[in-house]
């Protein structure tokens, strides 16, 4: 038998962890040996396949000139340790897949900057936060996320109160939601990056949301 793929997965520190445990069910099923990564859990020394950005808090403001003195909930040490991680997959060309924060952090280290709240933006969108797919995201129809996903309308769950502003260096915005807000970019250079402001770690008995998850294990190989 094959051996499976080692893919790293950054998140909190937090023993019990679901958005860990969900990612690990939906990438196990997919064919891959899941490797927690935070600042509690570090990883071997063997190297990794595929690597996923997790959600959790906000993005420190000073990492993309936002506003330093906003009430915002941080975390600075995981901030600098994906930061990293990051940088380690660009460097190594491996695949890369940004869930929410994750996806606005991979953007970051790009170049790309964020709105930092959201939530004065909203005029059609439904927003208050949950875990099932109650939100409406338009893919554009010449993008790999459409053909991924097999449609170009989806229904994503919602957790967050930033996003995406102008995107980072080989970065193509490919998701927007009803009020025009980035849902989710690709890069458009050949890299295999996918950056998505959803949860799809919540909603991985759905094929469309699946998807994103085989698609990094067929990207390794």
């Amino acid at each position: 038998m094959a051996e499976r793929p080692r893919v790293g997965v950054t998140g909190n520190a937090r023993r019990w962890s679901p958005s860990w445990w969900c990612t690990r069910v939906a990438l196990s099923l997919a064919g891959a040996n899941p490797v927690r990564i935070s600042v509690r859990h570090q990883p071997d020394e063997q190297p990794l396949a595929a690597l996923v950005i997790g959600g959790g808090d906000d993005i420190s403001p000073e990492h993309y000139d936002g506003d330093i003195n906003a009430q915002v909930r941080t975390d600075p040490s995981r901030d600098l340790l994906e930061i990293e991680w990051i940088r380690y997959a660009l460097e190594q060309n491996i695949p890369l897949l940004g869930i929410c924060r994750g996806a606005q952090l991979i953007n970051v280290v790009l170049g790309g900057d964020l709105h930092q709240d959201i939530r004065d933006m909203r005029q059609l969108t439904y927003n208050r936060p949950g875990l099932l797919p109650t939100k409406q995201v338009y893919l554009a129809a010449d993008s790999d996320l459409a053909a991924l996903c097999r449609r170009r309308k989806l229904r994503v769950n919602s957790l967050h109160h930033q996003a995406i502003d102008s995107p980072g260096e080989g970065l193509r915005v490919v998701g927007r939601d009803l009020d025009d807000i980035t849902q989710a970019v690709e890069c458009g250079r050949g890299r295999a990056i996918l950056g998505v402001q959803w949860h799809p770690e919540y909603l991985f008995y759905l094929p469309s949301q699946y998807a994103l998850f085989r698609w990094l294990l067929h990207k390794v190989r």
